[in-house]
């Protein structure tokens, strides 16, 4: 069984001062080929789809499609505010590298 990423609270509400749920927007985090070590994260706003899987809180939405969720099983989608920018970022246990700017990682 695949456990599903976990979103912390600091996430949703962030996303709700973007107000992303009043524009029928989500937070899609996926996962694909490429990048400086082999994967890379991709997140961006996004309307879900019939198929994703849907995290709520807060009353907003992140969504993981199927081919991303074993990449993302039991990591972290948290936001962080730091001196480089504002982001949401990725605590994954799976990887075993990952790049400097985050964004990128391998398996």
């Amino acid at each position: 069984m695949i456990l599903p990423p976990k979103v912390t609270p600091r996430a949703f509400a962030r996303l709700a001062e973007i107000g992303a749920a009043s524009q029928g927007m989500a937070l899609r985090v996926a996962v694909e080929g490429g990048g400086c070590s082999g994967f890379q994260y991709e997140i961006a706003l996004a309307e879900p789809a019939a198929d994703d899987l849907v995290l709520e809180g807060s009353g907003e939405k992140v969504v993981v499609d199927s081919v991303s969720l074993p990449f993302l099983a039991d990591a972290v989608i948290d936001f962080t505010e730091e001196l480089i920018g504002a982001r949401f970022v990725i605590e994954n246990p799976n990887a075993t590298s990952s790049c400097g700017c985050g964004t990128s990682f391998s398996m």
